[in-house]
């Protein structure tokens, strides 16, 4: 099959790709996750089927990260959550990047190449969720620190669940992938793309500059921003459970299989997706669909396989 003929693919990971729960997040628990991980995605490559670009989520890593910043602050100077970000991206792109390149070398596919891009994610300062932080970010606080950096910094703080207080910041629509162009190139010379970790980092334009923003994207969103800007068929979204469900967690809960678009548009409005869990993945599939896209899946990473052969997994169609 020649390189034209092979689906293109983005596939967004989630958090459990690279960090599981109850896991305290070591640098060798990361690695052997994201190997276990890309033995899937090089699975998709080395089936010569698919043309893959990668997003991932951050939230553990630049949550260390910044946790790292506060705790360090009295000897080296904090960096802004823009640039927690950027290095976010790298170490994780580092990883995929590296466990993708083994496994194919040890395929005999060592022409196979692979890139991380560190990817800017375009916003609006206009958006108005700039005036409504809600993006919990970074370590807990006692009220009285939190007061401080209120105080100090100009932080938006809150309350969360009775576990002390922390951080919001804003969570934007993405509007484009900065490096479209390049990620566009990449794959025309049949490299695997590691892109818009995180979310992206938050740019937005003022005259003929880029300015980084104080705020969090959602990755999912990110995602399918990405796969329409590189003119994906198929956007795939892995999670922890092989299918969308109705009623979760009732005694009449239904599994989704292959819905289309308007269907899925009548669940989000009654309310059957939870606003940070399964919620902004049916969006970016019904936003993947209604521009051009051929399908949206979302399923969970041990699945891939059966999802893109349409034994499994939550499709959505027009």
């Amino acid at each position: 099959m020649s390189d034209n003929e092979k689906t293109l693919t983005v596939v967004a990971l989630g958090g459990n790709a690279i960090l599981k729960p109850g896991q305290k997040g070591t640098a060798q628990q990361q690695l052997e996750n994201v190997s276990e991980t890309t033995e899937q995605l090089a699975a998709m490559v080395l089936s010569g089927e698919y043309k893959i670009v990668v997003s991932h989520g951050n939230g553990p890593q630049v949550g260390n990260i910044l946790l790292q910043n506060e705790l360090a602050k009295e000897e080296v100077p904090s960096l802004p959550l823009d640039m927690c970000g950027a290095e976010s991206q790298g170490l994780i792109g580092y990883m995929l990047s590296q466990c993708l390149d083994n496994i194919f070398n040890e395929n005999g596919r060592g022409d196979i190449p692979v890139a991380t891009v560190l990817t800017q994610t375009l916003v609006d300062s206009e958006d108005p969720a700039f005036d409504d932080p809600s993006k919990p970010v970074g370590p807990f606080y006692t009220k009285e620190a939190a007061e401080k950096l209120e105080k100090e910094k100009g932080y938006d703080i809150i309350e969360d669940a009775g576990r002390g207080y922390r951080r919001v910041v804003p969570s934007p629509e993405p509007l484009a992938i900065v490096e479209k162009e390049p990620i566009r190139q990449l794959l025309e010379a049949h490299t695997v793309v590691i892109a818009s970790g995180g979310g992206g980092i938050p740019v937005d334009r003022e005259g003929s500059r880029l300015v980084g923003k104080e705020a969090v994207i959602d990755k999912d969103l990110a995602s399918e921003q990405l796969a329409e800007d590189v003119g994906a068929e198929i956007l795939l979204i892995l999670t922890d459970v092989k299918n969308v469900s109705i009623n979760y967690n009732e005694p009449d809960e239904k599994p989704l299989g292959e819905v289309t678009v308007a269907e899925m548009e009548e669940y989000l409005e009654d309310g059957e997706f939870a606003k940070g869990s399964m919620k902004p993945k049916v969006k970016a599939g019904i936003r993947f669909v209604r521009s051009g896209g051929e399908k949206a899946i979302i399923t969970s990473l041990d699945k891939v396989t059966d999802a893109l052969d349409g034994k499994t997994g939550t499709t959505i169609t027009e």
